[in-house]
């Protein structure tokens, strides 16, 4: 089989894990398409690994080892990804990345010498006079 079949299929996952990251809004879908470009990087070094070890007879598979510790490194990340989401989910009632986003900005500092959004119009002019 040819190197550039397996590179085909893992830059198709990876693009498509890719658009899941960027286009979701959900946390869990998120986690997802995280797993996908994982996997996809994980067929990328076993299809580079068996085909450096067709050159060389004496390798030590280092592609394999590497995709060994992909999948534990993905399992923690979904792990305690999870376990955020949930937590979250809980507190929040939502698991939607943008309104989670809102809520991590902070309060925004408001009185007659900012001019925050709870000052009045009248209480800026007053401000600035």
């Amino acid at each position: 089989m040819h190197l550039a079949y397996p590179a085909v299929l893992s830059a198709l996952l990876f693009c498509t894990g890719l658009h899941g990251v960027l286009a979701r809004r959900n946390a869990i879908l998120v986690l997802m398409s995280v797993e996908l470009m994982l996997n996809a990087v994980n067929l990328n070094l076993v299809a580079f690994d068996v085909w450096l070890s067709r050159a060389a007879k004496d390798t030590l598979h280092s592609g394999q080892a590497l995709t060994l510790f992909t999948i534990a490194i993905a399992a923690a990340e979904i792990g305690i990804g999870l376990a955020i989401v949930l937590a979250v989910y809980r507190n929040r009632g939502t698991s939607d990345i943008d309104k989670l986003r809102d809520t991590a900005e902070g309060p925004e500092a408001s009185g007659p010498d900012t001019g925050g959004p709870g000052t009045s119009a009248a209480e800026k002019a007053e401000a600035t006079a």
